[in-house]
């Protein structure tokens, strides 16, 4: 039969705690485990039932049955282990994390592993292991800005519910334009990938000049009308906005989703879409131009094909752009939209309490 399981009984204090442990998003999982199985011994369960339940043997839910009765919640801390002890001190640990994320070094920008290492006397791989514990990243830098937009709280819900909730028999369309795209070509040959060394391209270039690509992504499909301009005036886009007319279905309502740049609300577009009342437009909040789904498509077109190629005119730009268009839109995938409305809203809000807005 075996020996009895030991009765475990929480006081209301152990019992929160346990429960805070499961909890934190960030907890470490062991932790959780440990509180998990104490909770369910103390309601009763065998510790088959907890095993099988939490994915885990019997005899480590016996083990901590053991520690907790005999020790409490510090009996489910980890036990020392045999190995080197520890060379750097908790003091030493919050030295390198303030000083990282309190000051800089008087010769730089941000700290370095190396300069942080000279100026606490820790390694460089003692820093750097610091620095992965806490999640810090002293040499990335994100850019940000608020947007200081009246309507920005009406503009995130209307834009997000159209990607979460696109209407039905309808067709979403992200609107905007790459203006300036150069036509680079480089000073000399560079080499080819090879086994052990890395392609090569020349510092410097020549410049052969510009062109825009106007682009309507459709959200549903991934599928991207685009037109390539030399300018990008009013004129431009009401011509843009007739081809788009004339490459989606008649009869459909389209929603247009787009920034609010000045040729976009010229006298002569508004009363083009006001012509048509089966547009219904969408800008986005001023300095939000992230809001714009078609901001995606324009950062893989340049990483993936323009930032490599070289150019030797616009046309030759041109014609290179349009064979991508060709190829993408034969297979193309739809950017998800994940977040919703209220989290980016909460986002902002936090980044303004921040800043001190």
């Amino acid at each position: 039969m075996g020996r009895p399981a030991t009765v475990i009984t929480l006081s209301e204090t152990e019992k929160s705690e346990l429960l805070r442990w499961i909890k934190l998003r960030k907890g470490a999982q062991d932790a959780r485990l440990r509180a998990e199985i104490i909770l369910g011994c103390a309601a009763g369960e065998s510790g088959n039932d907890i095993a099988q339940r939490l994915g885990t043997s019997k005899d480590v839910v016996s083990r901590w049955r053991q520690r907790f009765s005999k020790l409490g919640l510090l009996g489910l801390n980890d036990e020392p282990r045999s190995g080197r002890p520890r060379t750097i001190s908790d003091e030493q640990v919050q030295q390198v994390v303030n000083q990282v994320l309190q000051g800089k070094p008087d010769d730089s920008s941000h700290w370095s592993t190396r300069r942080m290492s000279r100026e606490t006397g820790l390694s460089p791989a003692s820093v750097m292991r610091i620095w992965h514990a806490f999640g810090i990243k002293p040499h990335l830098e994100k850019t940000f800005k608020l947007s200081t937009d009246p309507l920005f709280v009406d503009k995130v819900h209307d834009i997000v519910g159209l990607y979460l909730n696109p209407p039905e028999r309808a067709l979403v369309l992200c609107v905007d334009e790459k203006s300036q795209i150069q036509a680079l070509n480089r000073t000399q040959p560079g080499l080819p990938l090879s086994p052990g060394n890395p392609a090569t391209r020349t510092h410097d270039y020549k410049r052969h000049g510009t062109t825009s690509l106007f682009a309507a992504l459709d959200v549903a499909t991934g599928e991207v009308i685009g037109r390539l301009k030399r300018q990008h005036r009013s004129t431009e886009f009401l011509a843009f906005l007739r081809e788009i007319d004339v490459s989606v279905p008649a009869d459909m309502p389209i929603h247009l989703i787009m920034d609010n740049y000045a040729t976009h609300k010229t006298d002569k577009v508004r009363a083009w879409l006001a012509a048509r009342p089966r547009y219904n437009i969408h800008f986005t909040p001023t300095s939000a131009s992230w809001l714009n789904l078609v901001e995606r498509f324009f950062s893989t077109l340049s990483e993936k094909w323009i930032k490599r190629q070289a150019h030797v005119s616009v046309k030759d730009l041109e014609a290179s752009i349009e064979y991508y268009l060709e190829t993408y839109n034969q297979n193309p995938k739809p950017f998800r939209w994940h977040k919703k409305a209220d989290d980016i809203l909460a986002s902002v809000a936090r980044a303004a309490r921040a800043l001190g807005k």
